[in-house]
């Protein structure tokens, strides 16, 4: 046989023989991957209620603002609220008021929502605390970026005898639970959201010092502080407005913006003030 044809004999032979491995690999690729797909398929999911859209503090929940996702069943965890268990719970949740921050796609949590009355305020408080208001601007507030949720510090601003202003930290890392927005339109047709009140979330003494540095502050400001400080304790800084020079309980008699009188009001709790 001629050199030449046993070349072509051969290289038809090595061809052929590459054919079918590359076939054979095709072969179980397609193979692996339908098995994958199967797998994939077989894996249960359980319906998940999730929030359709952002939900900021204070909003109401509707059949618009929630809706079911399916969901790995090996990555429910505790206090997922599913088909299975609560298969009525969008009718249920219906008008119940937002307490914490809930964004797109977020599972929703019992420990997030609130009951349905329409006592929002009261709703928003944990036990324990109370909401105390207080005016506020662009020069007071931050620049108007004090948002609910936010952390500030209260500063009181006042007058001395001697006609020179003092300023002290009033309170220190207080939760803000709500800003009371208006809308207000400039000349040039752009519009603007401005606060004129907010509503901070205070200890019972805490909203006792609030009380007492309104009436003898000139002004009070909020300093907006970061998240990370979220964690920080709040505390109060003027607590000597509570408290007289024995460390007792007394009423206090503020004029002009200074406290002029403490009298020990004995067995009596708390602290009481009177303004001329």
């Amino acid at each position: 046989m001629r050199p030449a044809r046993i070349i072509i004999l051969a290289v038809a032979i090595g061809a052929a023989g590459l054919a079918g491995l590359l076939a054979m690999q095709l072969s179980g690729t397609r193979e692996v991957v339908q098995q994958t797909k199967e797998v994939i398929r077989k894996e249960p999911t359980v319906n998940v209620l999730v929030s359709a859209e952002n939900l900021p503090v204070g909003s109401r929940l509707n059949d618009k603002s929630l809706r079911w996702m399916a969901w790995p069943e090996g990555s429910i965890v505790e206090g997922f609220i599913t088909d299975r268990t609560r298969p009525n719970a969008i009718g249920e949740l219906t008008g119940q008021v937002v307490r914490l921050p809930i964004f797109v796609g977020e599972p929703l949590r019992a420990e997030k929502v609130a009951d349905s009355s329409n006592r929002i305020m009261s709703s928003l408080l944990p036990s324990g605390k109370r909401a105390i208001a207080t005016e506020i601007s662009a020069t007071t507030g931050a620049g108007g970026f004090v948002l609910p949720n936010d952390r500030v510090d209260v500063i009181m601003v006042r007058k001395n005898e001697d006609g020179r202003y003092a300023s002290d930290y009033v309170l220190n890392n207080i939760r803000v639970l709500a800003i009371d927005q208006r809308i207000e339109e400039k000349d040039d047709g752009t519009k603007t959201v401005l606060g004129t009140t907010a509503t901070l979330e205070l200890t019972p003494d805490q909203a006792k010092i609030m009380t007492v540095a309104q009436q003898m502050a000139d002004r009070l400001t909020l300093a907006l502080r970061s998240v990370a400080d979220a964690q920080d304790p709040d505390s109060p800084s003027a607590d000597y407005l509570l408290k007289s020079a024995d460390g007792k309980s007394d009423v206090q008699v503020i004029k002009s913006g200074s406290i002029v009188k403490a009298s020990s009001s004995g067995s009596n709790a708390g602290s009481s003030m009177v303004q001329r």
